[in-house]
């Protein structure tokens, strides 16, 4: 019977960057994912390395060696990351409070820049100057989240990484640890078991009898096959509801509801942006459902129709492009930061999910999160995003 040092669920950004790292400390990893490609939340992001907008020493310390990566991934992973830097604009509305706004980006590593709406449009021709107020401006990383992710899986594989396509159902429970996971199909066992998988991690943990505060949120967008188009930014809301929603659903006020399903625990947001890949395709979005159940029916129609409206207002050029409806899961912690570490009472289990910025994230956490568990150092920053917080 193979007994793997770690078993890591979920085969996005989160499991392949960790995964990856694990394994080049010479550890066995066999990395579980239920989908033969990308699916969720990682296949249908924008690409967005938002490394200028850290606030506090955690979050600044991270943004800059996320930037330090990135300079070097796409040579390190033998992959091509597509990693560049674009403008980007952040949309002033014309009902926001510019000088709040002003205020909240102040506190940004990089403060970003006010642009008036003359000069919005200009760095932008196809911005609607009838519809904003103005905007900010920084420079802003940017990828290609599924040549990324590929790339990582793949180096992973090269350090002698094993991946299976299964659906994790349970993690199996040998008293106060946990020594297997169990899929669909075959049970494999473990020393260490990682759980990196997104809006799915609350559901799965529960399952275990492992509570959590972690959440999730039901994601739609529309990506449009390669156009014409030329967008020369990347466009979003400088008043991003996002983060307002993330703080009220994870609210003490409304956790008794998530332990249910069938609730919408709060009403949805759209904060409507844009980017354009190197390939000519963008992806537009993006509405956020709060619904307690991760298997939900999600009817396109109507979050298509919204998306293409509201989008349109800001960028008319692109709200009749054709393009495809899809919906993912999005997971969140209620602390802004992501739940990494060790789960207390139960050995053998980890947490690495609840990512807000994941894409920036990701990679120097799980650097850290490999160094830290074969006892390299005492990290700091993972312990402030211990579970047990």
């Amino acid at each position: 019977m193979k007994v793997y040092d770690w078993i890591v669920v979920g085969g996005g950004i989160t499991g392949a960057a960790l995964g990856y790292e694990l394994s080049r400390q010479g550890l066995s990893v066999l990395i579980l994912e239920q989908h033969p490609t990308l699916e969720g939340a990682t296949r249908y992001s924008y690409g967005s390395l938002g490394y200028w907008s850290g606030t506090s020493k955690l979050t600044r310390v991270l943004c800059q060696e996320a930037r330090e990566i990135y300079q070097t991934l796409s040579e390190e992973l033998e992959t091509d990351t597509q990693f560049r830097e674009l403008d980007l604009l952040l949309t002033i509305d014309l009902n926001d409070d510019y000088e709040q706004l002003a205020v909240d980006y102040a506190r940004c590593a990089t403060p970003p820049s006010w642009l008036s709406v003359e000069d919005a449009c200009a760095l932008e021709p196809l911005l609607n100057r009838n519809a904003i107020a103005g905007a900010f401006t920084v420079r802003h990383g940017h990828i290609h989240p599924g040549k990324t992710t590929q790339g990582y899986l793949n180096a992973f594989r090269r350090f002698g990484g094993e991946i299976q396509i299964a659906r994790v159902v349970e993690l199996v429970r040998s008293s106060d640890a946990i020594k297997a996971v169990k899929t669909l199909s075959a049970t494999y066992h473990t020393a260490n078991t990682v759980v990196c998988a997104g809006g799915l991690s609350r559901t799965l943990l529960k399952a275990s009898g492992i509570p959590v505060y972690l959440y999730f949120t039901h994601e739609e967008m529309i990506e449009t096959p390669r156009v014409d188009i030329q967008l020369q930014t990347m466009v979003i809301p400088a008043n991003t509801k996002r983060f307002q929603l993330e703080q009220q659903a994870s609210n003490k006020s409304v956790e008794h509801l998530w332990d249910k399903p069938g609730h919408e625990v709060i009403r949805p947001i759209l904060d409507a942006g844009a980017v354009q890949f190197l390939d000519g395709s963008l992806r537009m979005g993006q509405l956020s459902r709060v619904l307690t159940d991760p298997y939900a029916t999600i009817a396109p129609e109507k979050g298509e129709s919204e998306i293409r409206t509201q989008v349109g207002k800001i960028l008319p050029a692109l709200e009749k492009l054709p393009g495809t409806w899809h919906h993912c899961l999005v997971a969140f912690s209620n602390t802004g930061l992501p739940v990494v570490g060790s789960v207390s009472g139960v050995e053998g289990v980890y947490i690495f999910s609840g990512f807000t910025n994941p894409l920036v994230c990701v990679p120097p956490l799980a650097k850290r999160f490999a160094n830290w568990v074969v006892g390299q150092e005492e990290d700091e920053i993972i312990a402030e995003m211990s579970p047990a917080n």
